[in-house]
């Protein structure tokens, strides 16, 4: 699991509706005035790499797939965000990361999320605090398969104004300044393979470079070079002697079916590698860990289990001592495994191993304990303290001080290393009128009922979800709550995809709606993740009065007693789209049918539906169909208006007051893609509006005060969070707030500072 899964949507999401538009931009005076936060959740997604500076203890950056890059600060015990000032959706995906090994203010990133978009090189001088960006030609996969390899960004130590880049599509580029240029190497014999089909599956192309400069004099380029490749072929590591000049492939390797994943060199060149049969991070069945002794051309298999391994990290102050992590076909569930003697002997940690994760409880997963760990291939040994060590997981980062414990088997406790980190994949939210401030839902980790924005929540179950797709509450009863998602391996015995609650999200109940005649529902463990199935996977939603839920299978269906019979909604066309409650009338519903661009009501709670007579509607509605479960319903209703409604054009907002028998176009100078309802103003008879919209060139948060007639842009070049958003929930209780669900940074929010 991770949240990189959904990263692509949130891409899409936004990018589809700027191609369609370029209205004028809107006034950005508020901007200044707004102070920004994290909701504190703790981690949540897939971090591939962990770096420790080689030449400053405590220095330490962690590289997400589809989040950005992190920067352990050791004063305070923080990690911080170093990218929530790009605008680029495509720089959040780290393909690899690269400190300086002499000068510690130094350090260099490749980013690009996916091969379809742009990627760069990207070098700071102030340790991430500030970033020059320098566009390359050659794309990358930082959410790809094949991330967990690497690292594939090198600075060579003897002269640190060389780098290499060991590209995935396009061959072993080479930068001479700094990273201010580059040039694909044209002696390394392998060019790439080119960028495949965006639909295809990516190459892993070459997965890292290893300089060995334990001979060469400072201020020389180091002469010897390692360049691991794991795409299929004869062979799969090459060397240079004469740096860079020419290469060629290492004698002895390893089997051929065995890719190389990470690699490492101590001072005496003995070289380690880990190999998998497949790039990673699933997929994985078998593989070993070798070390070649690069002066005398030795190999030595010594893997510590059958199957596939990926983390790997030497320790630095004791020689023949490193940890490897296994990552699919071993002989258990995955574990690290120490050795003291160079591979001779080893150690599982995972037998030794306790997780304190009271901090961040939606680890435990409503497991009496929290897991060891899956795709633990970020995998680091502190270079200035052997005692510490972190490793990255699918869905967290553990570090503990007890490593050198294990040569006597003491117990290793290992806690949560995220504070600061919020890597996830939102998929939905909600301010409710009454209770929690905020409710959200999560692509991996499910969701929670947020008490409290400062500390890490328990994840919302019975039933527990991977994905939460919808949620939504009764306006009249904000105590009545509703959401659907998708079926996750801890829900026992049976799998719910729906759930209500009846205390503002304090606990919850199971709900199941009628599966049609002749339909043979999957057994439990036999459900893949994240499946979709159109009746089990089906969005909920919630009348105003919170006495009725309306089931959006491809025949929507309705209960009036909480699931104990159910009543088919009739009067809808095949291609409706999904039911929207009326927020004030709880017998009112609608529906738009994208294909006639014609709307129907219902005033019977849903149960029968009639095509209403409506102008103002623009032509081809259908561009704004939903089509995916987790998608945007365009039509929205206004809170405790009976007939107010909206719909979100993809050229316009438009607006109805008379239940949808008449719509007009708003105003504003923006495009809105997402919209929400928040307190009113001081002296102001409308609700604030808050929406993701776009004006001009820049996809950014706005709000209205007018009722959509002007637009405010409140987040500001400082926080542009890779203009990546997904949602926005505006506080029904705090005039100004706003929730915004991002793709790859968790949820942040804005409130006025004044």
């Amino acid at each position: 699991m991770s949240g990189s899964m959904f990263a692509r949507f949130g891409v899409a999401l936004i990018a589809g509706f700027i191609a369609l538009i370029a209205p004028a931009a809107a006034v950005d005076d508020v901007a200044t005035h707004y102070v920004w936060k994290t909701v504190k959740v703790g981690g949540g997604g897939y971090m591939p790499g962990l770096v420790f500076s080689p030449v400053e203890k405590g220095l330490t950056y962690l590289r997400s797939d589809m989040g950005g890059i992190y920067r352990w600060d050791d004063k305070v015990k923080v990690w911080l965000p170093l990218q929530d000032d790009s605008p680029q959706p495509n720089y959040r995906g780290i393909e690899s990361i690269a400190p300086d090994p002499v000068d510690p203010n130094v350090v260099y990133a490749a980013v690009g999320t996916y091969r379809a978009f742009p990627a760069a090189i990207l070098r700071s001088t102030d340790r991430g605090d500030h970033w020059d960006v320098i566009p390359v030609p050659f794309r990358m996969g930082g959410n790809e398969e094949g991330r967990d390899l690497g690292e594939r960004l090198a600075v060579d130590p003897s002269n640190t104004s060389t780098l290499y880049f060991a590209s995935r599509y396009d061959g072993l580029q080479r930068s001479t300044d700094k990273g201010t240029t580059w040039a694909k190497l044209a002696s390394f014999p392998l060019p790439g393979l080119g960028v495949p089909d965006e639909h295809a599956r990516p190459y892993a192309g070459l997965s890292f470079v290893v300089f060995d400069p334990a001979r060469d004099p400072k201020g020389a380029p180091t002469k010897t070079i390692f360049v691991g490749v794991a795409d299929p072929g004869e062979h799969h590591l090459y060397r240079s002697d004469d740096a860079g000049r020419t290469w060629a492939p290492v004698p002895g390797e390893p089997p051929a079916s065995f890719l190389p994943g990470q690699a490492q060199i101590d001072k005496k060149g003995v070289l380690t590698i880990t190999y998998a049969n497949s790039m990673g991070p699933y997929g994985v069945s078998d593989g070993a860990v070798y070390k070649l002794d690069t002066k005398t051309g030795k190999w030595t298999n010594i893997s510590p289990d059958k199957g596939g391994f990926m983390g790997l990290s030497l320790d630095r102050q004791h020689d023949g001592t490193l940890v490897v992590a296994t990552i699919g076909g071993n002989s258990g569930p995955d574990t690290i495994y120490r050795s003291t003697d160079g591979g001779g002997h080893w150690q599982s940690l995972r037998e030794l191993s306790k997780r304190d994760v009271a901090s961040v409880p939606f680890l435990y997963w409503g497991e009496k304990e929290a897991d060891f760990g899956w795709w633990i291939t970020g995998l680091a040994i502190d270079p200035f303290d052997s005692n510490h060590i972190g490793y990255t997981t699918g869905a967290t980062v553990y570090g503990s001080d007890q490593l050198t414990g294990a040569d006597t088997g003491q117990p290793m406790l290992w806690t949560p290393w995220v504070n600061g980190i919020e890597q996830t994949a939102v998929i939905t939210l909600t301010s409710p009128a009454k209770g929690a401030p905020l409710i959200s839902g999560f692509g991996d980790i499910g969701g929670f009922v947020h008490t409290d924005l400062t500390k890490s929540m328990p994840i919302t179950s019975n039933p527990m979800f991977s994905n939460t797709n919808t949620i939504d509450y009764a306006e009249k009863a904000p105590n009545v709550i509703v959401r659907s998602g998708t079926h996750s391996k801890h829900n026992k015995p049976v799998s719910y995809t729906l759930a209500y609650s009846t205390d503002f999200g304090k606990t919850w109940s199971p709900l199941k709606a009628p599966l049609p005649a002749g339909y043979i529902e999957i057994p439990q463990d036999k459900i893949g993740y994240n499946y979709g199935d159109p009746y089990i996977d089906a969005n909920i939603i919630v009348s105003a009065d919170g006495q009725r839920f309306v089931v959006m299978t491809p025949e929507p269906v309705v209960t009036a007693d909480r699931g104990k019979t159910w009543i088919k909604a009739s009067g809808l066309p095949a291609h409706h789209g999904w039911i929207v409650a009326d927020r004030a009338d709880a017998a009112r519903f609608y529906a738009l049918d994208y294909a006639s661009g014609t709307l129907f009501v219902s005033t019977d709670g849903a149960v029968t539906f009639k095509a209403e007579k409506t102008a103002g509607l623009p032509e081809g509605i259908n561009a704004r169909e939903p089509a995916r479960r987790e998608d945007i319903n365009p039509l929205l209703a206004t809170p405790n208006k009976k007939g107010d409604l909206w719909f979100l054009g993809a050229r316009a907002l438009y607006h109805s007051t008379d239940g949808g028998k008449h719509f007009a176009a708003t105003g504003g100078g923006i495009l809105v893609h997402h919209m929400d309802f928040g307190k009113a103003a001081p002296q102001a008879k409308d609700m604030t509006l808050f929406a993701i919209g776009t004006g001009g060139d820049t996809t950014a948060i706005f709000r209205s005060l007018d009722n959509g007639q002007s637009w405010q842009r409140v987040n500001d070049s400082a926080h542009e969070y890779g203009r990546a958003f997904r949602r926005v929930a505006a506080d029904k209780n705090v005039f100004g707030r706003v929730y915004v669900a991002t793709d790859g940074r968790g949820i942040v929010f804005g409130e006025p500072s004044r």
